[in-house]
């Protein structure tokens, strides 16, 4: 039964003075009408952002003398870290993190579902209300109208790298994407969406909250818009180029901001170039490059609807004269052309994470290693390779050494241009390594 119904059977008894009633309900549609805009669902997210920046902390857990985390300043603590846990916390309650001792170490909120018991919010003493969440909000605001030029789509809030552990925020023009990825901020996403729809003056919030790792904290899988509404594809601007994000589809929050200073970077190398592009995806490195002056641009990838966005952005940004593209596997088509003897002046490789977890890393290695091989032997005397790595078990001295490996392998000299990284959006957490994902190496190649 909703508001309103609740509200109108109070009227409808069977002894209730007509006359009485039709004045209580004539007063009551007054009020009603002057409050249209409030919803039943609204009150009850009301209700819920009340009960939330009221909140304190339900438990408490001390660390374990036999198992400390992984360092001070690390925002996560497992299972095996911790104590017995006193009081009765719910899931996504906030809980205090103490020192074996019993002194104060963090706050953060707790999941006893979730390998990862205890997400740190802070390591001050202070409490978690919505001037917490509005201040961490507005110092990532302010930190992206510092590092993000030349574009309308950016990560605005990294996760564990603006503190916010389990919430990621890209925005796409007016349009921002949500996930909420551990179950403390997912209980808070009301409060969440109120705040940067009110700090950022944007017209809608859409959810993306179909990541599979979401199932391991217990969570269903969801998307959908939030706050407003609007077309699920939006037009973003970045450097010279354009592109169509297809926000309920599309890889990730449907763009990958964090590879937006690559693209760029490897643009200023392809002027009067031959350039070929593998798992190019929907096509943004090639069209950058094509924008540069590139005289060609070979566009490969195994997703058939990919390379439909791939044309479509080649179109859209009148270089589809110079851009090709064909369906292929990475590895099979880069060993045909070097059969063929086929030469660039420059090679794009941007792989999909080849490994998620420590235990694939020997053979993500050996992947690296192939695909960078390949590349190796397709680019011409003097031309250049840039090769990316987005797994997170792989170091960049990992990626380095199999880049050498390659090198070796292929009988070609290399020097090291750039060493580069995710873009500025996507800030580093100093006692987090995990925040430290991306790998770029640009190279010349003898």
């Amino acid at each position: 039964m909703n508001e309103g119904s609740r509200t109108s059977s109070t009227f409808s008894g069977k002894h209730t003075d007509r006359s009485q009633s039709s004045r209580f309900l004539k007063a009551f549609y007054q009020v009603l009408s002057a409050s249209r805009h409030l919803t039943f669902a609204s009150l009850q997210s009301d209700k819920r952002r009340m009960h939330i920046n009221t909140q304190t902390p339900t438990a408490h857990v001390r660390l374990n003398t036999q198992r400390l985390p992984a360092g001070p300043g690390h925002l996560w603590i497992y299972a095996g870290h911790l104590g017995q846990v006193i009081g009765q916390p719910a899931v996504g309650d906030l809980i205090d993190v103490l020192t074996p001792n019993g002194r104060f170490y963090g706050r953060g909120y707790f999941n006893p579902s979730s390998k990862i018991r205890v997400r740190l919010l802070t390591f001050e003493d202070e409490p978690i209300h919505e001037a917490f969440w509005k201040g961490r909000i507005q110092q990532a605001i302010r930190l992206r109208q510092r590092v993000v030029t030349q574009t309308n789509a950016y990560r605005l809030i990294f996760g564990e790298g603006d503190r916010l552990p389990g919430l990621i925020v890209d925005r796409y023009d007016q349009t921002l994407v949500m996930q909420t990825l551990s179950y403390g901020m997912d209980r808070r996403k009301e409060l969440l969406a109120d705040l940067l729809v009110k700090e950022l003056n944007v017209a809608s919030v859409f959810l993306r909250n179909d990541a599979k790792n979401r199932q391991l904290e217990g969570l269903p899988l969801e998307r959908g818009f939030l706050r407003g509404s609007g077309p699920m594809q939006v037009e973003i601007q970045e450097g010279a180029a354009r592109f169509v994000v297809d926000i309920e589809r599309g890889q990730k929050t449907g763009w990958y901001c964090d590879q937006r200073e690559n693209r760029l970077a490897a643009a200023k190398l392809a002027a009067g170039a031959a350039v070929l592009e593998v798992f190019c995806h929907t096509g943004a490195f090639g069209i950058h490059a094509a924008l540069a002056g590139a005289t060609s641009v070979v566009g490969l990838d195994v997703s058939e609807e990919s390379l439909v966005m791939a044309c479509e952005h080649a179109s859209r940004n009148h270089v589809n004269a110079q851009c090709t593209y064909r369906k292929a596997d990475a590895f099979e088509e880069m060993r045909n052309l070097v059969k063929t003897e086929r030469r660039y002046d420059l090679v794009l490789l941007d792989p999909p994470a080849f490994a998620r977890s420590k235990q694939a890393l020997s053979r993500a290695l050996a992947g690296y290693k192939d695909i960078n091989l390949f590349g190796l032997r397709l680019v011409k005397p003097e031309g250049f390779l840039v090769t990316s790595s987005c797994s997170h078990p792989v170091s960049e001295e990992d990626l380095w050494m199999a880049i050498r490996l390659a090198a070796r392998d292929a009988k070609r000299e290399i020097r090291l241009i750039e060493q580069r990284g995710q873009s500025a959006d996507h800030p580093i957490l100093a006692t987090m390594p995990e925040t430290r994902y991306l790998k770029c190496f640009i190279l010349q190649v003898l």
